[in-house]
């Protein structure tokens, strides 16, 4: 694989979560009946820079904040040749008649998601469920789901692969474009 080419530098990373948060705000005024939920393993690390950056614009956390492994909901899950390992979950609320953001890194065929909304399901009814992410690849859909927020919209072909850098893991914000030819 080539060494990609950024799509997304750390200074717009960061401009690019603030207007993330606003958003979110924009639409949820009242946080009270408002869950973010991290799916594992990336969403988490973008729902953590949500969740902090909306601490510190409010300077108090007024909504719900978890995590959610989708492993054994994953239609693909006795499909694979080696086993998968499992995250933990990490929700201590219901989200009964609640608004629920679902976010992850990466929006491409939909199934994580999928399986989210499955998992979701064990933690009550949600009054609603919406979709974050940090990029969406928007023509590569296998189920029809779409995402509410997004930071940027990606149009590549199916062999192309993006990622998404965080900080905490590989030294540096951003977002990268792999052509998927060697």
């Amino acid at each position: 694989m080539d060494h990609g080419k950024i799509i997304v530098s750390s200074d717009r990373f960061q401009l690019t979560l603030l207007r993330l948060c606003h958003q979110i705000f924009e639409n949820h005024l009242d946080t009270e009946d408002l869950c973010i939920v991290g799916i594992q393993e990336r969403g988490v690390l973008l729902a953590e820079r949500l969740r902090d950056n909306l601490i510190q614009m409010t300077g108090k956390q007024s909504f719900k904040y978890g995590m959610l492994d989708i492993t054994f909901y994953r239609d693909d899950f006795r499909r694979r040749d080696t086993p998968i390992k499992a995250s933990s979950t990490h929700i201590d609320f219901l989200v009964e008649n609640k608004n629920v953001i679902l976010v992850d890194d990466v929006l491409y065929t939909g199934r994580t998601v999928h399986a989210a909304m499955a998992a979701l399901q064990d933690f009550g009814r949600p009054r609603k469920i919406e979709m974050l992410c940090m990029v969406d690849r928007r023509f590569n859909r296998h189920f029809p789901i779409k995402a509410d927020y997004f930071g940027i919209a990606v149009d590549a072909v199916d062999e192309a692969y993006v990622s998404v850098e965080w900080q905490q893991k590989q030294g540096v914000d951003q977002v990268l474009l792999f052509s998927g030819k060697e």
